[in-house]
């Protein structure tokens, strides 16, 4: 299930690995089934079991007993079946609790002392009941995991470096991986843009924008384009859009939403909070081409 369009709700699948709960976004998820077994691939990282195909899909394995270096207990285990970036996962955990519904208000940022920035694999923290449960990093696991391949900031022949006119304008990045938040900043600045901003969540620069706002001759002038992800603790990026897009004085500013998360009904309801344009990650390309066409629109 998807939250409503602009709720700031997110619906999580809550499992163990170990002792300790995790969670990730519902609409990551494939399926759920038991674990089965898996043909190793040779010279792979050992978070890597291997592969199996059901239904002529190729699915690979990650266990994440040993992403979060968490001792496996003997017997069966279950297999998550995401969907993300273009690629099908199956992570290895020990056990599903079920789907929990919270508002995204009430999930705070992993404290300083859960890894450097950058390092940490958490992107939020919820308590539910009795319980703590850590939302994953799923992209930061599988970029640590491939050495940033899943990336696609290769393939970026062809794109023009914006006109010096443009070059000044603030390009404002939200994303709560502070991996994708610095990758993101990086390939922004290679293509010239000089003066590139980063928050960790929506609210963070929802505040930022209106300060600017009440500061600014114009702020359509200062400010060229938004990059946002979706999903993201204390305001995700639909109910960001949305706050954007019904102010009278922000709503011409062009906003991209940038998310693994992107497919049919998601597009649906990136249209619905009026985003200029939407992109799956890792489409860095695609990204970058839609910014420079907005901010010269």
């Amino acid at each position: 299930m998807i939250a409503q369009s602009g709720s700031n709700e997110v619906e999580l699948l809550e499992f163990t690995v170990g002792s300790n709960s995790y969670g990730i976004n519902i609409s990551k998820v494939s399926e759920i089934m038991q674990d089965c077994d898996v043909t190793p691939i040779p010279n792979s990282p050992e978070e890597v079991e291997g592969v199996f195909i059901p239904r002529d899909a190729l699915i690979t394995v990650i266990d994440l007993h040993k992403v979060l270096h968490c001792e496996r207990r003997a017997g069966k285990s279950i297999f998550i079946v995401c969907r993300f970036n273009n690629m099908n996962i199956a992570f290895r955990v020990s056990g599903v609790q079920g789907f929990q519904r919270i508002q995204w208000s009430a999930i705070s940022e992993p404290p300083p002392v859960a890894g450097a920035e950058g390092k940490g694999l958490s992107t939020g923290v919820a308590k539910i009941e009795d319980r703590i449960i850590m939302i994953l990093d799923l992209e930061k696991i599988m970029s640590d995991i491939s050495g940033g391949e899943d990336l696609d900031t290769k393939n970026m022949s062809g794109l023009r470096e914006p006109d010096e006119e443009y070059s000044d304008k603030n390009i404002i990045i939200i994303d709560d991986s502070p991996f994708l938040n610095m990758k993101l900043e990086e390939t922004a600045r290679s293509f010239g843009f000089k003066n590139v901003i980063s928050f960790k969540n929506g609210a963070e620069a929802w505040d930022y924008i209106q300060q600017r706002k009440n500061l600014s001759e114009d702020i359509n002038k200062e400010i060229g384009c938004i990059i946002s992800d979706i999903e993201m603790p204390v305001m995700d990026g639909l109910v960001f859009t949305k706050n954007i897009k019904s102010d009278p004085v922000l709503k011409k500013l062009p906003v991209i939403l940038f998310s693994s998360l992107i497919d049919d009904r998601m597009s649906e309801k990136c249209i619905e909070v009026g985003a200029d344009a939407q992109y799956s990650k890792p489409h860095m390309k695609g990204l970058m081409d839609a910014m420079l066409n907005l901010i010269k629109r």
